[in-house]
């Protein structure tokens, strides 16, 4: 269940990555939506940073089983290049988050509850899914503003 995890979140950012290796500096920056509340949906670039930042706090839950220390996410994302490599990084960090888990059985796995601070719970394979679902709903939407 891990390894089909961790390979469909991988997965799901190929698409991404592709559109933000095509885009101009000026698409990239561009506001897209002047109307939204949500300051994370604005533009291309927004969306970016809300993507790569959200992917650390799934991460950051799961590597609370582990105890090891939350990782806030808060770099800047300046350009289509760097959306591309800091995606890489945020995959990396989730996939690092599962070294010590890697070999629990599914009922150890199942029996694992996030209460996330968006006040949802999760249990390992929906915050997963979530996470996978996260890159594949704001690419669409990224897609949309193209």
């Amino acid at each position: 269940m891990l390894l089909a995890l961790i390979e469909e979140y991988r997965r799901s950012v190929i698409d991404l990555k592709k559109i933000l290796n095509n885009l101009s500096q000026t698409s990239f920056e561009r506001i897209n939506d002047k109307e939204t509340s949500d300051p994370d949906c604005q533009s291309i670039q927004t969306i970016t940073f809300h993507i790569i930042q959200s992917g650390y706090t799934y991460s950051n839950y799961i590597n609370t089983i582990s105890k090891r220390d939350w990782f806030e996410y808060n770099k800047s994302i300046e350009s289509p290049l760097k959306g591309i490599k800091e995606l890489d990084k945020m995959l990396d960090f989730a996939e690092q988050s599962f070294d010590g888990i890697w070999y629990k059985t599914n009922e150890e796995i199942e029996a694992w509850k996030f209460n996330t601070r968006w006040n949802v719970t999760y249990d390992f394979e929906q915050l997963m899914e979530h996470a996978i679902v996260h890159v594949l709903r704001h690419r669409r939407q990224i897609e949309n503003m193209l």
